[in-house]
C-alpha cells in the first residue's frame, strides 16, 4: 500500500492576534475600556502615589484585569496575597519598572473559521503559512481552530515591521532551521519578510527540506522598485537552491511570490534547472486553472515549486479558492477560462473571508 505526502501553502491574509480590548463588535465598549486603560496608566507615571491615587488604581486594576496584565520588571507596583492583589506597595512610579500589557482574545471570529476550514480540507501534511504574526498566534490558531493539527509549527519573526512573517505547520518533527532575514546585497537587505528554510524529517529517514517565502508586494510601490526588490529575492532563493542536488534531493519552495509565472522578476528562480511548478504538472496546458488569486484579471502568485525526486513522486495538484468571497461571480463573469465555482456557505461577505488567495497544495507518492 503506498503512502503520500501533501505540501501545501497558503497567504492566510494576516493572521495576526488580537487583544480582547479591541475585539467588541460595538466599538464603543472598548473605546471606553480603552479610555479607562489611559486613566491608569496616568497614574501610574506620577512620581507619589497618594491614598486616593493607590485606591483608584486597585479599582481600576480589578475592573481592567480581563483585558491587561501588569508587568513588574523591576520593584513590585501591588501587595499580593497568593496570586491575588490586595494593595498598592510602590510609593511612586520610581519604585518599580514595568509595563501594560494587552490580554489577546481567542480566534472565535468567523473570519479565522473559515481561514481553519481551508486548512483543513487541504489536510497538508507540511503547510507554509504566510501572513502569521508570530509563533505563538500561529500555535494558538492551531489549537484553537485546528484541533491540534499539527504537531510541529515554525516562524521566526521576520523584516516586515507590521509583523506579516512566514511560518509553517508540519505533522513531522523538524530538523535544521535557518533564516536569511540578515541576507544582505550591498547595504540593502534582500528578503522583505524572510525565506524561511526548515529540514523535514520524513518516515524513513528521508529529509526534505522547505524553503518558505513572501516576496514584496506590487502594493505601495512609489519609486517603482518592487519588481527589482522581487527579482533579487528571486535571484538569492535562486542562489540558496545552489546549496542543494535538486536531481536527488526533496526540496519545496512555496510561497506568494507576488508576481505571475511570465514576469521577467521570477524568472531567476522559476528558471532554475529541475525546479517545476505543480500547478504547471497537473494542467500544463490549461493557465486558467492555475490561478490563485484575483483583482481585476486572474493570476497566479502563490507557488510550490519542487525538485526532481519530488516531480517523479507527482501525483495531483490543485488550488482550494472556496475561502475566497464573490467565487461564483468573479468565475461566471470569466467567459468560459476558468470552471464556475462555489465558495464556501459561510463565506457571506469579504471581511469574513478566509483570505484573498487560495491554498495551493500538491501531493507525491512516497512509498
Amino acid at each position: 500500500m503506498s503512502t503520500s505526502l501533501r505540501i501545501a501553502s497558503f497567504n492566510v491574509e494576516n493572521l495576526f492576534g488580537r487583544s480582547k480590548v479591541l475585539n467588541f463588535r460595538d466599538r464603543s465598549v472598548g473605546d471606553e475600556i480603552l479610555s479607562k486603560i489611559d486613566s491608569f496608566q496616568e497614574l501610574l507615571k506620577k512620581d507619589v502615589y497618594f491614598a486616593e491615587d493607590k485606591k483608584r488604581m486597585l479599582s481600576l486594576h480589578k475592573e481592567l484585569k480581563p483585558y491587561i496584565e501588569v508587568r513588574e520588571d523591576r520593584g513590585r507596583l501591588f501587595k499580593r496575597k497568593g496570586t491575588a492583589v490586595v494593595g498598592v506597595k510602590a510609593a511612586g512610579a520610581s519604585d518599580w519598572d514595568g509595563a501594560i500589557q494587552f490580554k489577546k482574545a481567542k480566534f472565535t471570529e468567523l473570519t479565522r473559521e473559515n481561514t481553519a476550514r481551508v486548512i483543513r480540507d487541504v489536510n497538508a501534511d507540511v503547510a507554509c503559512i504566510i501572513e502569521a504574526e508570530d509563533r505563538p498566534v500561529l500555535h494558538s490558531f492551531n489549537v484553537e481552530l485546528l484541533e491540534s493539527q499539527y504537531k510541529y509549527s515554525m516562524l521566526i519573526d521576520g523584516n516586515d515591521q507590521r509583523g506579516i512573517d512566514v511560518g509553517l505547520y508540519s505533522n513531522y518533527q523538524l530538523g535544521q532551521i535557518r533564516t536569511h532575514l540578515f541576507d544582505k546585497s550591498g547595504n540593502q537587505t534582500i528578503f522583505s519578510r524572510d525565506c524561511l528554510e526548515v529540514e523535514i524529517l520524513l518516515p524513513g529517514g528521508q529529509q526534505m527540506y522547505l524553503l518558505c517565502n513572501h516576496f514584496k508586494s506590487k502594493g505601495y510601490d512609489p519609486q517603482g522598485k518592487a519588481s527589482k526588490k522581487r527579482e533579487m529575492q528571486a535571484r538569492r532563493v535562486a542562489e540558496i537552491l545552489e546549496g542543494y542536488d535538486l536531481e536527488k534531493d526533496w526540496v519545496a519552495v512555496a510561497g506568494d511570490l507576488n508576481d505571475t509565472p511570465d514576469s521577467p522578476s521570477l524568472q531567476p528562480l522559476l528558471g532554475v534547472e529541475s525546479l517545476f511548478d505543480v500547478l504547471r504538472l497537473q494542467y500544463p496546458d490549461d493557465l486558467s486553472r492555475r490561478w490563485t488569486y484575483h483583482y481585476q484579471r486572474f493570476e497566479q502568485i502563490d507557488f510550490l515549486l519542487v525538485s526532481r525526486p519530488l516531480r517523479d513522486r507527482f501525483s495531483r495538484a490543485g488550488v482550494e479558492r472556496r475561502g475566497i468571497y464573490d467565487l461564483k461571480r468573479i468565475t461566471s463573469a470569466s467567459h468560459g477560462l476558468v470552471d464556475v465555482e462555489l465558495q464556501y456557505d459561510t463565506v457571506t461577505r469579504w471581511t469574513n473571508s478566509a483570505s484573498d488567495h487560495g491554498a495551493v497544495w500538491s501531493e507525491f507518492k512516497v512509498s
